[in-house]
């Protein structure tokens, strides 16, 4: 398959209700549509660029159909990101 490439500027959020909150940014649908095929077990491994930071990760199921990108503590302390903050991104899909 072929490599796909996103950005997505939107507001960092977290779950709430959770025993373990997941702080994370939501993936436009268009995007959770293209990647579809590319979901192993509902996951789509992906390689993020954040600032100066790059990490491999997945886009996770939200449960709705719409997926999201979690952004680890270590992340979002070396980027100075908080819950409520704007960031641009972008990833590309890769193999497991």
């Amino acid at each position: 398959m072929k490599v796909l490439r996103f950005s997505v500027t939107t507001t960092v959020k977290i779950f709430t209700g959770v025993p373990s909150p997941w702080v994370y940014v939501l993936v436009p649908r268009e995007q959770t549509e293209a990647t579809r095929l590319y979901a192993d077990r509902g996951l789509v491994a992906i390689r993020v660029t954040l600032g100066e930071s790059e990490w491999d990760t997945s886009l996770m199921p939200m449960g709705d159909g719409s997926q999201f990108i979690p952004l680890s503590s270590k992340v979002r302390k070396r980027e100075g990101i908080e819950v409520g903050d704007r960031v641009s991104l972008s990833y590309h899909t890769r193999k497991r």
